[in-house]
């Protein structure tokens, strides 16, 4: 028996992504969207390539994480339960060229995702060689919770745009994913719906989920059916009490991927390039060969399952 067994797990295994929280190196909850694989030791596998690696710096500074499944987007379930695990989690150093040791891993993307295939063709190769060349991080649970699905929601009143810093991103979503800490420090993580105010973002959280008063952040993020038109953005800033809610007060947006300009494309295959490369020649080493051939495999049986 381990933790994960006391989780619906055919649920937590049909979530396509979930959200997964990193502190960064002020204390931040740093959260992004991601795609976890369980594997049968009761372990969860997820990775981060190289262009984006903070998550990995973070977790070797610092290895307790949280995770939670609340945005069942291709899973095929109606009325999904939230899960949310808080635990350790490990990164080697070890850059894995090819799929060993998470095949399927990979073979679940390629199925899910079935746009990343194409990267494997020959003339996207020297442009996306960067998404194989991955860190592999694996979360051992510690603390599990299964929260009610989220409740349909009536969208809110129209008014005029808030000048509030990270508003007009936290605008496009319904909900939210807040990242805080609980009174030892540890990642929490909880569904909400902000609401813009003039001091702040108004949130209200689960009775189960121990926030304190500290630095914080707010994640929107969405993906269509098969992990395809992606978009998201973090607002960092200080959750403090008010009265008996919480009130986030923004300080940054991050949006890795831009915010949908024809010319964000670009831009972000330059980050790529260049923060993979940033990665590699801190640590002296040279641009990795990536197994192209290995990952081919996998791409065609992934097709074949897919086309079955």
């Amino acid at each position: 028996m381990t933790l994960l067994d006391s989780a619906p797990l055919d649920v937590l295994d049909a979530y396509r992504t979930c959200e997964f929280v990193t502190l960064g190196r002020d204390g931040t909850p740093l959260t992004w969207p991601t795609a976890v694989r369980r594997r049968e030791d009761g372990t969860l596998l997820l990775s981060t390539s190289l262009a984006f690696a903070q998550k990995a710096l973070n977790v070797r500074r610092d290895g307790r994480v949280a995770l939670l499944f609340s945005d069942p987007t291709g899973s095929g379930l109606d009325h999904a339960p939230q899960i949310f695990v808080g635990g350790r989690a490990e990164c080697p150093d070890a850059i894995m060229t090819g799929p060993q040791g998470a095949e399927e891993y990979w073979q679940m993307l390629f199925e899910r995702q079935p746009h990343s295939r194409s990267y494997l063709a020959a003339p996207m190769r020297r442009l996306m060689d960067w998404y194989y060349l991955r860190l592999l991080i694996t979360v051992t649970p510690e603390q599990l919770t299964v929260r009610s699905p989220l409740q349909p929601l009536t969208p809110p009143e129209p008014g005029p745009p808030s000048p509030l810093l990270g508003a007009a991103q936290l605008a496009r979503f319904p909900t939210a994913v807040l990242g805080a800490r609980d009174a030892s420090g540890a990642p929490v993580l909880a569904r909400t719906r902000p609401v813009a105010t003039d001091d702040g973002f108004t949130v209200v959280l689960p009775a189960d989920c121990a926030a304190t008063p500290g630095p914080a952040s707010l994640l929107v993020h969405r993906h269509d059916e098969r992990l395809n038109h992606m978009h998201n953005a973090l607002v960092r800033g200080q959750l403090r009490e008010n009265g008996d809610g919480w009130l986030l007060v923004p300080s940054k947006v991050i949006e890795p991927m831009g915010s949908g300009r024809p010319t964000d494309a670009i831009r972000v295959l330059r980050h790529t390039r260049q923060a993979t490369n940033r990665y590699l020649e801190r640590r002296g080493l040279q641009r990795p060969r990536v197994q192209w051939d290995e990952f081919r495999k996998l791409s065609a049986l992934a097709r074949e399952r897919t086309n079955a």
